[in-house]
């Protein structure tokens, strides 16, 4: 009976609030992850981009402005890593809050020692556990323009690793996963791009990614879609672990 009320609501969402054609076919021009999707894939991602601007609140700041086809665009690079996956795994918080450009949160941390730093770190994204996202409308827009750069994909990852607690680079699996096999592959690629970073090699993947096993993960959701083939080629188990949590194969 749920899935009833359930469809016959989602039904009555996309055909109230339907995103017009002009305005689905520029995010799919901008937005390369979609764009490679097949002809139901896209379908589904437009149904899901609907509903998640049914939902969310997306609030530009600062000045900004988001016009229908920002929004729609932004929607459309939000739902990518849940197309297989559902709405329901970005339950829990209500919006985005969208900056012009790069912010500087501050932040007061106190260290072992019992004395109080204040923290102004440049950022482009951030997800807070049941809070908002933030995102830098600049990165948003030319971030893309990076082989395997996805600000709105990387919080996302955020997101959906939060689900079973704080981000840690291990998000709720499915039943059919092995912990033990998503836990072996990622710790191995972790040591193994520590070794090459301290030997001065080129990375497979942003640097950033070794800042936390969180952000190990969240990069390498970023490149899972973007620039799969790059992830596929150098880091193979890495790979393969992605195509199952988030159900696809984007080639």
């Amino acid at each position: 009976m749920l899935d009833k009320i359930r469809n016959w609501r989602i039904r009555r969402t996309v055909a109230r609030h339907p995103i017009a054609e002009s305005l689905w076919l520029d995010a799919l021009q901008r937005c390369p992850a979609a764009r490679r999707l097949g002809a139901s894939d896209q379908a589904t991602l437009r149904v899901l981009a609907t509903l998640f601007l049914e939902i969310k609140s997306l609030e530009p700041t600062q000045g900004l402005h988001l016009d229908d086809a920002d929004r729609v665009l932004l929607a459309a690079h939000a739902c990518i890593p849940i197309l297989k996956l559902g709405l329901d795994w970005y339950d829990g918080w209500h919006s985005i809050i969208v900056y012009p450009d790069a912010f500087i949160p501050r932040r007061t941390q106190t260290d072992a020692a019992g004395v109080v730093h204040q923290t102004h770190t440049v950022m482009a994204g951030e997800a807070w556990g049941r809070g908002p996202v933030i995102l830098s409308w600049a990165e948003v827009l030319h971030g893309g323009g990076r082989p395997g750069h996805n600000v709105v994909i990387h919080e996302m990852a955020h997101k959906l690793d939060m689900l079973n607690g704080d981000a840690n680079g291990f998000p709720p699996l499915h039943r059919r996963m092995d912990r033990r096999v998503w836990s072996r592959v990622f710790s191995n690629a972790w040591d193994r791009l520590k070794d090459e970073q301290r030997n001065g090699a080129d990375l497979p993947m942003d640097p950033y990614a070794l800042e936390s096993p969180a952000e190990f993960f969240a990069v390498a959701s970023e490149q899972f879609f973007e620039a799969p083939a790059t992830l596929r080629d150098g880091l193979p188990d890495v790979y393969r672990q992605l195509e199952q949590f988030y159900r696809q194969h984007p080639f």
